[in-house]
């Protein structure tokens, strides 16, 4: 599963409380159809105007919003990982291949980049490359390119575990859950 990921264990999905609920956005709708204010709508469900008005606007406005259109929308807009800019960007990867082929690192690409064109965010942050390199199913870049960085490791590690700050005997029944984990 690790490798799947690109060395790091994906966190469960969960919707942030401020978000608005399928709920919410079908009080929106029926409010609309009644020919309520954006105000009254937005008092009736507890949160502010502009929050409705935005809701409302990104939907297609007053007359076209639908919430279950809302709603899919909302998820879609959500849904991660989202494509890096690697994965979009054809020369942007050739270029990035390259320069790790000659063994350059991905901080040292990202600040060259960031010097060459800085006016545009071209590639975003090392962990993007990191995250290219590891994660196999995108195939954004081939994975032989992890023996060139410096750590050589054929899986990202997990900077939360650690065994720095460690007894001796603790340290060992870390990392012998560490390589069950990795199997």
């Amino acid at each position: 599963m690790l490798k799947h990921h690109g060395g790091i264990a994906p966190v469960e999905r969960v919707r942030r409380a401020d978000r608005l609920t399928p709920g919410d956005r079908e009080s929106i709708s029926r409010g609309l159809e009644s020919g309520a204010s954006m105000r009254s709508i937005a008092v009736s469900i507890g949160r502010p105007p502009s929050t409705v008005s935005r809701e409302i606007s990104r939907n297609g406005g007053r007359l076209k919003y639908r919430a279950f259109a809302a709603e899919q929308r909302a998820r879609e807009q959500a849904s991660r990982p989202k494509p890096s800019a690697l994965q979009d960007n054809v020369v942007l990867r050739q270029l990035v291949i390259e320069l790790l082929e000659t063994e350059w690192s991905p901080e040292q690409i990202v600040g060259h980049l960031r010097w060459c064109t800085p006016t545009t965010r071209s590639c975003g942050s090392a962990t993007s490359i990191y995250r290219a390199i590891y994660t196999a199913r995108w195939k954004v870049i081939p994975r032989e390119l992890c023996a060139k960085l410096c750590t050589g490791r054929p899986i990202r590690k997990n900077k939360k575990n650690t065994v720095k700050g460690q007894w001796r005997s603790q340290r060992a029944v870390t990392e012998i859950t560490s390589l069950s984990v990795r199997e």
